[in-house]
């Protein structure tokens, strides 16, 4: 990397710098952070509803609407039937341009944090209510008889965290904080329990926040979960890149005044504090070498720049919190560290310098993809563990992606290989695929049943494919010189509808419809909710968020009206379906045809049912082979399944016994099946 000149000189110089970059567009030779003005680089999302689109609020205007919020949230708390013992927390406020307002609340009962209690309200600017999401579908009186008196002390709960945390790799000794008594809900019926924060040290020197759920009454462990969220890697660079810092002649320092006051700090290889705020002279930054301390500092500053840009720029978002305040940058931690991560508790993001300390850490789409975690977990905070988990790395990714996309710069064009700078292989390779996640040998492709017992890292694979299937489609293509080829699980294709509107949809999903709680099948719910909302449910879009989805085992095809060509073999039979009980099936047998199932088998499903999100549906072929039509999901509310999916089943013998299978994994509904058809 060349290097690093300022955008900033004078306070003077700065706006004349400013207006000349918005008049040439690019500056030859170099790649620079746009200046946040919010008029260049904008992508486009070009035939949304424009109403439905995230509108840019200042952070006095976001402010207001938390005010508001808070002024009222004890009408709402009975509007949404919260008994008197429970209580409202306003969190985040998101508007549309049309005035619909997303408030996101948390939770108490009895001043006791309710765990995966919280929830997004949906109103329109009239202040009519619209929906809600909630990460549990526990009711208010399951709520009310909760015990809030511990069984056992909280010095048990204590030890058995730390026992967690030493399983881990931790070596310390006691808990960072006493247990707290909180409402866990998040696992389904709300229960007491404690939680636990153990600090110190992972074993790759990584921070340590296990956060681990106790169960008040047995001292059963209910939940754990790591608070630093991670990314690993080695850089390479941006080029000769532009900086906003401060100061004047003779006397400068890395505070990026027109990004919420970002600053990068030298940690020197400590693992503690902030270290010490970057300074110079002569306002130029790094040799383009890894041995050079600023070289990784112009890395960081320049990948948090871009990244506050692209928030702001294309979803309106002006910093992490939306409040207009930036985080901070922390690069050379540790020895040998090859990882980087973010930290809610300092609201920073930090880089290791690699191996041998000769490569920070700090390439464009690992800054975006660690500051990314700050925006998730200031907005639907998935919990990072499971299938939540996974959709929080993906999503980091994902914007990773983005960023790296909407940046534009030479050095760095954007692709979607995460990582792909920083030779964590050693053999050249990136660190994932979002095209084929298995190409890393551990990522998955698709969804299955035991995905959320993974690495998060690698149970993101699904999600990340699902954004490439939805930006790009399948199959085999170039882009920007990098050659992909995505399959799909059912293997038939998809149509990409643009990274652009890929990205929108993401967003305000994950800004309004996902929760704490959010699994792949909750993801798809809200995602398609957004389709609808920007594009309509009739819409190319939506449609194609349906077979990105189903591309990756989860949901079915959009079909349209189509109930595919050929025989049909029907049971309309009724099946009653157990509430919160085993398995049921219809039958249909299919008879008279030659060799195998079609690779488009079409299977119609006409289920009643008071809570759809309750049911798992499966199609079992005649050799007792299962193919996944639906997950259960708790967010997902609506009522009834009338659709039909289309499978690959042509490694299957045609003639036998088909049957469909449909188990109420959740309790307080009930259902039946009407009728289940194959159209061959």
């Amino acid at each position: 990397m060349r290097s690093t000149h300022s955008r900033r000189a004078t306070a003077t110089g700065a706006l004349i710098a400013a207006a000349a970059l918005l008049a040439v567009g690019v500056q030859t030779g170099s790649a620079s952070a746009a200046p946040d003005n919010g008029t260049t680089r904008t992508a486009s999302a070009s035939q949304a509803n424009p109403g439905a689109l995230p509108k840019q609020l200042s952070p006095s205007q976001r402010a207001e609407l938390i005010r508001e919020a808070n002024a009222s949230r004890a009408a709402t708390a009975k509007e949404l039937g919260l008994g008197s013992q429970e209580k409202l927390v306003v969190r985040d406020v998101i508007q549309d341009n049309d005035g619909t307002t997303h408030t996101r609340y948390e939770r108490t009962f009895d001043g006791l944090p309710v765990l995966g209690g919280d929830l997004v309200v949906q109103e329109t600017k009239a202040g009519a209510a619209q929906g809600v999401v909630k990460a549990s579908r526990a009711t208010t009186a399951q709520l009310k008889a909760v015990d809030t008196v511990a069984d056992i002390a909280p010095a048990a709960a204590a030890k058995q965290a730390l026992g967690a945390a030493k399983a881990a790799g931790s070596d310390r000794a006691e808990a960072d904080k006493a247990p707290r008594k909180v409402v866990w809900m998040a696992s389904g019926t709300p229960q007491l329990a404690y939680e636990t924060v153990v600090g110190g040290l992972q074993e790759d020197g990584t921070p340590n926040a296990l956060h681990v759920i106790t169960d008040a009454s047995t001292g059963a462990k209910l939940y754990e979960w790591q608070a630093i969220e991670n990314g690993v890697g080695n850089t390479e660079y941006s080029g000769q890149v532009t900086l906003g810092t401060s100061g004047s002649s003779g006397s400068y320092n890395l505070t990026d005044t027109a990004r919420g006051s970002h600053k990068t700090y030298n940690l020197n290889h400590g693992t503690s504090g902030k270290g010490t705020l970057f300074s110079g002279a002569d306002d130029v930054w790094g040799d383009g070498n890894g041995t050079s301390p600023e070289t990784a500092a112009a890395d960081a500053h320049y990948g948090a720049a871009e990244t506050w840009d692209y928030y702001k720029n294309v979803h309106g978002r002006t910093g992490i919190k939306g409040d207009g305040v930036g985080a901070y940058s922390r690069v050379h931690y540790g020895n040998n560290y090859v990882n980087a991560f973010w930290d809610d508790s300092c609201f920073c993001m930090t880089y290791g310098d690699g191996s041998g300390n000769a490569n920070p850490l700090t390439a464009l789409d690992v800054a975006a993809h660690e500051m990314s975690h700050g925006v998730t977990s200031n907005t639907a905070g998935l919990n990072y563990s499971g299938e939540s988990g996974g959709l929080n790395e993906a999503t980091s990714d994902i914007f990773g992606t983005a960023v790296e996309f909407y940046a534009n710069n030479a050095t760095d064009k954007g692709d979607y290989l995460i990582g792909e700078k920083i030779d964590i292989n050693g053999d050249g390779t990136p660190l994932r695929y979002q095209d084929k996640p298995s190409k890393d040998g551990a990522s998955k492709d698709a969804w299955y049943s035991g995905l959320g017992n993974l690495d998060v890292h690698y149970s993101s694979g699904p999600a990340n494919h699902f954004f490439y299937l939805l930006s790009e489609g399948s199959g085999a293509k170039t882009i920007n010189g990098v050659n992909y080829n995505s399959p799909t699980s059912d293997g038939l294709p998809v149509t990409g509808i643009g990274r652009a509107k890929a990205e929108q949809i993401w967003f305000k999903a994950l800004t309004t419809k996902f929760t704490s709680t959010t699994n792949y099948a909750g993801a798809r719910t809200g995602t398609l909710a957004v389709a609808g909302e920007l594009y309509g449910t009739t819409s190319a879009e939506y449609k194609a968020v349906q077979d990105a989805w189903a591309g990756i085992n989860v949901g079915a095809r959009s079909g349209g009206t189509d109930p595919g060509t050929g025989t049909v073999f029907e049971n309309s039979t009724a099946v009653s379906i157990p509430d919160h009980g085993s398995a049921v099936t219809s039958s249909v047998n299919v008879t008279g045809r030659t060799g195998k199932a079609p690779s488009a088998l079409k299977v119609g499903v006409d289920i009643t049912h008071t809570y759809r999100g309750d049911l798992v549906i499966d199609l079992v072929a005649p050799d007792g082979s299962t193919y996944r039509l639906k997950n259960s999901s708790s967010s997902d509310s609506a009522d009834n399944v009338k659709t039909t999916y289309t499978v690959n089943a042509s490694s299957e013998t045609a003639n036998g016994t088909w049957k469909l299978k449909v188990q109420d994994v959740y309790s307080g509904d009930t259902g039946k099946i009407n009728s289940f058809k194959l159209t061959f």
